[in-house]
């Protein structure tokens, strides 16, 4: 491969839509498809190139990149794509899938003679349209620099966690990271609630925390999303983080260990989707605390 590579882009929601600008500005091809075509239509005035089915999107590409729901609607996307897969091409997986699933996609991209890298990242809304995201990836160090062009242009630095990606030590990582994401949101959201529901002002809880070790930047902007109703586009919505709840739970459970907080999280992400939430920012999960949505 050289530094200008065809890349084809499967999956253009919040990640892989911004993932795929990012690569076009960094001069490289680009090819994306996206189950409902419409998603992805507004990418083609940046110059990439709507393909109408994965087969089409991947047809001679140099790297692959998925950014989709799950690890099942990955290797199912894959598996429409197998005519136009190049052996030798490399398949970056972004998709956060959770462990079991890695080991099934590495066997898919073994199986077609992919050089599979498990790569998911850290990251929302705004860091994948800065081309800031940070990449956790394993993958066999002989192709690293093949596809250090595409990491690079989608994230700010990659952290290497292996050589075999089948291991998926890339995706354990991610999920030891989206659990204290996932708990922190949660922990907004219940903060501003018992505070509205003791009569208690919330700026007076930011006042005593304060430039002290309870402070933390991410706990303020998160509140603020939820006090100025700014959820939606969403940085990270509802349903992707319950998805990510569950995987972090059966990840636990897989190993002998109780993750409560992740488990009664992911059933609040859920709540928060039942009753409308699901396509706004995760911090919505603050009106799971409420049988009906509070009036201001």
């Amino acid at each position: 491969m050289t530094d200008q590579l065809t890349v084809s882009v499967l999956g253009t929601g919040i990640m892989g839509a911004a993932m795929a600008r990012n690569l076009v500005r960094a001069g490289h091809t680009v090819r994306a498809w996206n189950r409902s075509r419409g998603k992805a239509e507004p990418l083609a005035a940046d110059g990439v190139r709507v393909a109408g089915s994965p087969e089409e999107a991947v047809r001679g590409a140099d790297a692959v990149l998925t950014m989709l729901y799950d690890g099942p609607a990955a290797l199912d996307v894959m598996r429409q794509a197998v005519p136009g897969l190049r052996p030798g091409a490399a398949w970056i997986q972004s998709t956060t899938a959770g462990v079991d699933a890695v080991a099934d996609l590495a066997a898919f991209a073994h199986e077609h003679g992919l050089v599979f890298f498990d790569a998911p990242v850290l990251g929302t809304r705004q860091p994948a349209e800065d081309g800031q995201l940070l990449v956790l990836a394993a993958g066999p160090a002989d192709a690293r620099d093949a596809v250090a062009p595409v990491l690079d242009a989608v994230g700010s630095r990659t952290v290497w966690t292996g050589e075999d990606g089948a291991a998926g030590s890339a995706t354990r990582l991610k999920l030891v990271a989206n659990s204290w994401v996932l708990a922190a949101t949660n922990a907004a959201g219940e903060v501003l609630a018992l505070a509205r529901a003791l009569g208690v002002d919330p700026d007076g809880f930011f006042d005593a925390i304060a430039g002290g070790p309870l402070d933390m930047g991410y706990l303020r902007a998160k509140a603020r999303m939820i006090r100025d109703g700014a959820l939606t586009p969403a940085q990270f919505a509802v349903t992707t983080a319950a998805k990510d709840a569950r995987l972090i739970v059966e990840a636990g459970e897989a190993n002998g260990v109780r993750l409560d907080v992740a488990a009664a999280g992911a059933e609040r992400l859920a709540r928060a989707a039942a009753q409308g939430h699901g396509d706004e920012d995760m911090a919505a999960a603050y009106f799971a605390s409420f049988d009906e949505k509070p009036s201001d």
